[in-house]
């Protein structure tokens, strides 16, 4: 029922909806907000951590970063109807709490800002529809690049592909650019960059600045130690930004200590044997989490480090690569998760049906790097884009993994997953269940490429270069058995034709015993069906 007068506390005019990936105080769900008038409402809800088995990092940097946010916006005088998570009347899910609230409260219109997964935001449609209440879904400005521009840039394409659309985007918003050439006079320096770290390794790293918990954060940290003590990972080393103050000052550390070594390094992978902190952050920004959760602004992470490059503070191939992966990738990935969702959620170009196996969830696996992969994922809930792509989606990628099976593991397993950038990395980039649409090849390797960007190979009981026998590393053994068994479809794909010459030069008897071998690996990886 509608109030007769508006009244920010118990009747509220507008009442903006603010979810746990939206904590942007300049957002444009506050355009024409009266701090008389209209009230905030923002929930936490189990469903969130469990639709997806989550792990405990992911949980509790959502609600840290959730309750300061709202204690932010009452500083500021706005009401803020807010429903915690041990609140003994808190219903679970958001849609039955928006249902709640709307019920007591009555307001005029609902506003809130474009979501950031597919299944939220039809959650909180169907519940304003389901009382007859209007639903004024915004922009979300937080991003360069809107859904309808994203879907103009993609009619009438054939292939949708980062690097024209980065360079559009290049040109759009003057970002490394000389007039209308970009500074450098090329478009990206991956010649420049990518390199491993050799034999002697990283030498000392600089841990990234940390932000041990406060008393709002401390509180969430016991309330998910206790209410999600079954989930996976862990919280002792819990310090993640959770307000703009200190993602900022996260940014200023980045740019001061670990930009001008990105580029050059931003595939390597270290294990220092114990101790993971600073060799599992090592050159990265370790900024995705605030931008994801709108603490930070894209454009000022994308400043700060042009402004790096233009001060000789770092090499333009380090500062390019960076800002590739903010206004390029990031960008683009959202713009494929709208453009196509929600069928692309479904999609199994690979038809790749074996489940995950349930080391992932516990790091406890013979393969080294799977081993350091996981066990820092276990331990922080977080692994730099190598680790993800190159380690742990690349196994389940040769093994067969149904590619839905993986995204729910990523989008579960790190601090900065929301599912917009996490399911076309994972199912489309990682997994190719898309068949193409997000990248124009399967990301598929050998051992030998681990061993070549890492030391996880060291005393590792696997051999990269054997792909049969006793010690032959997993990873090579189903690269072969993947090529083998995607031949065909591979076939089509002018970019694997060097590697499928490759296993053309296997004979009978060599691609036969690759074949059982992989088998073997399979049935040991997921044993629960290997006699089906």
């Amino acid at each position: 029922m509608l109030c007769a007068t508006n009244n920010a506390l118990s009747c509220p005019r507008h009442l903006v909806l603010i979810l746990g990936d939206q904590l942007d105080a300049k957002s444009a769900a506050f355009d024409g907000f009266d701090p008389k008038h209209d009230a905030v409402w923002m929930a936490e809800v189990a469903e969130e951590s469990t639709h997806v088995w989550s792990h405990q990092a992911r949980i509790a940097l959502f609600l840290a970063a959730m309750r300061h946010f709202r204690d932010a916006l009452r500083q500021r005088s706005f009401i803020v109807h807010y429903r915690a998570l041990n609140d003994a009347l808190n219903a679970g899910s958001l849609a039955k709490e928006l249902t709640a609230i709307i019920r007591r409260l009555g307001p005029q219109k609902l506003i809130v800002i474009q979501p950031g997964e597919w299944r939220v935001e039809q959650a909180l449609k169907n519940a304003a529809q389901g009382l007859g209440m209007e639903l004024e879904i915004r922009p979300d400005r937080h991003f360069l690049s809107s859904r309808e521009e994203f879907a103009a840039h993609a009619k009438g394409r054939k292939q949708l592909r980062m690097e024209f659309f980065y360079r559009e985007m290049r040109r759009k918003h003057d970002v490394l650019m000389d007039g209308d050439q970009p500074v450098g006079g090329a478009w990206n320096f991956d010649s420049e960059n990518r390199e491993s770290f050799g034999k002697g390794g990283p030498g000392e790293v600089r841990p990234p600045v940390s932000f041990p918990p406060d008393e709002i954060t401390r509180e969430v940290l016991a309330l998910v130690k206790k209410r999600f003590a079954k989930h996976p990972g862990g919280l002792a080393h819990f310090d993640w930004p959770v307000t703009p103050d200190q993602a900022r000052l996260a940014l200023l550390d980045f740019i001061k200590h670990r930009l001008p070594s990105f580029g050059k390094y931003e595939d390597a992978m270290w294990s220092s044997g114990g101790g993971r902190c600073a060799h599992s952050y090592l050159f990265h920004s370790r900024l995705s989490a605030a931008m994801n959760l709108k603490l930070l602004d894209p454009r000022e992470v994308i400043a700060a480090a042009a402004e790096a490059y233009r001060k000789g503070h770092a090499p333009l191939a380090s500062v390019e690569g960076f800002i590739r992966q903010i206004l390029g990738w990031r960008e683009f990935v959202r713009g494929i998760y709208w453009h196509f969702m929600p069928g692309y959620r479904e999609l199994n170009a690979l038809n790749a049906h074996e489940p995950l196996p349930d080391f992932y969830w516990t790091g406890k696996t013979e393969m080294n790097c799977l081993r350091e992969a996981i066990g820092q994922t276990l331990e922080f809930g977080y692994a730099h884009h190598i680790q993800r792509l190159m380690v742990t989606g690349l196994f389940s990628l040769l093994l067969g993994v149904k590619p839905q099976a993986v995204h729910e593991w990523y989008l579960a397993m790190y601090v900065d997953a929301v599912e917009w950038v996490e399911l076309p990395n994972t199912l489309g980039m990682s997994q190719h269940g898309d068949g193409g649409i997000m990248a124009s090849k399967p990301y598929a390797a050998s051992g030998k490429y681990i061993q070549r960007m890492s030391n996880y190979c060291d005393g590792c009981r696997f051999d990269p270069a054997k792909s049969t026998g006793e010690n032959a590393c997993p990873f090579t053994t189903l690269y072969w058995d993947f090529l083998l068994r995607h031949e065909q479809f591979l076939a089509k794909n002018q970019r694997m034709a060097m590697q499928l010459k490759n296993l053309a030069r296997l004979d009978a008897p060599k691609r036969k015993a690759i074949q059982q071998q992989a088998t073997q690996v399979r049935a040991a990886c997921c044993p629960s069906t290997a006699a089906v």
